[in-house]
């Protein structure tokens, strides 16, 4: 449709170069700009569209999109704002499908030559939709999948976000803890500086360690000198020991031939076994420890008086049977002295035993 700006200037141009033209056609061309005025007043289409722009519609809210102010971080708010969006999408879809069949139906009418609506048309427009809906069906299961994907992926997001969200607030507590060292440490070597080593010092400190390093030298050659000579006796009695082996081994071959002869007596097996055992029981009955002759003249007996070990030595006289000495350990001497010197004048051992025996017991 031609403006109605430029219908006046081509009648203006027309009466300008026609200057033979009737004052009639200025008057028509106004007539013309008047209609077109009023038309254009009853049908608005200009200020429609504005007003669709700025029109707000009810029951949709404000979607706000990626560049939006609010920050969806959490799985769950990004699933809430998704189902938003798809509500908010649903909605418009709707109205606009519902505009779009409105400015259709408008035009339709007022439009002087109406589409021709035929069957042929019509299947064609059925089969276009049934394909936009098998596309959409694709789309549909696709996004389904993508879905059940990221329902299954948010749990796996969620601990990843939590665990990395401990281990931010750990690396920060760290770098504080780190700080507040090091401002501690800073502060301790402010108030406690290191001496200054002047020469003086530097002497006595020289001094000290060479006293201390001449002590130890002493020391090492006294351990050196322990260690030589634990290794004289290590030597000794590794000797010992071989003569002991060398020993034990004509025994063994002794015992193994006197286990190869033939016992002339038969008694002898079970007079050894009672003897062994009334010794032993001598023994457990008079509290005796050991009996060891240290010589030929010499008896060392040791007995166990209330859990204390007494020692008597017992010395006779060469080739006799005459006591000459005896020894008492264990015993206080003042508790005993004149028992032991009556027991010897007298040559009583057995007394002498049982005497301080006795002495040690009530004491």
């Amino acid at each position: 449709m031609t403006e109605p700006a430029s219908i006046i200037a081509l009648t203006a141009s027309r009466a300008a170069g026609y200057p033979n033209s009737s004052a009639t056609d200025l008057t028509a061309s106004r007539n013309l700009q008047a209609t077109l005025d009023d038309a254009k007043a009853r049908l608005q289409i200009v200020n429609a569209r504005a007003e669709l722009c700025a029109h707000t519609w009810d029951g949709i809210e404000e979607w706000v999109g990626e560049d939006g102010a609010l920050g969806l971080k959490d799985p769950k708010i990004v699933e809430s704002d998704v189902q938003a969006q798809i509500s908010f999408l649903r909605k418009l879809k709707f109205l606009y499908l519902e505009q779009n069949a409105k400015d259709k139906y408008v035009k339709t009418i007022v439009s002087d030559d109406a589409p021709l609506v035929t069957p042929r048309l019509n299947e064609e427009l059925r089969l276009q939709n049934e394909e936009k809906k098998t596309t959409l069906r694709e789309h549909k299961g696709k996004l389904a999948e993508r879905r059940d994907d990221l329902r299954a992926l948010a749990g796996f997001v969620e601990e990843d976000y939590k665990k990395a969200q401990a281990l931010t607030l750990q690396a920060s507590t760290l770098s504080q803890r780190i700080l507040d060292a090091r401002l501690s440490l800073t502060r301790l070597r402010q108030a406690h500086p290191h001496p200054r080593l002047t020469i003086t010092t530097a002497n006595q400190q020289l001094d000290s360690q060479v006293e201390e390093m001449q002590a130890l030298d002493t020391e090492l050659a006294d351990v050196n000198e322990k260690i030589a000579t634990v290794r004289e006796r290590i030597k000794v009695e590794t000797g010992e020991v071989e003569r002991l082996r060398v020993v034990r081994a004509d025994v063994e071959k002794a015992v193994e031939i006197g286990a190869g002869e033939r016992v002339e007596d038969e008694r002898v097996v079970g007079l050894y076994d009672w003897f062994s055992t009334m010794t032993s029981t001598h023994h457990a009955l008079l509290s005796l420890l050991s009996a060891h002759s240290e010589s030929d003249n010499e008896l060392r007996l040791t007995y166990l008086v209330h859990e204390r070990e007494v020692c008597i030595t017992l010395l006779f006289i060469p080739n006799t049977r005459r006591l000459a000495e005896a020894r008492v350990e264990g015993v206080e001497e003042n508790a005993i002295g004149d028992v032991v010197d009556a027991h010897i004048m007298a040559n009583d051992a057995s007394g002498l035993v049982w005497s301080v025996l006795a002495r040690a017991r009530a004491g």
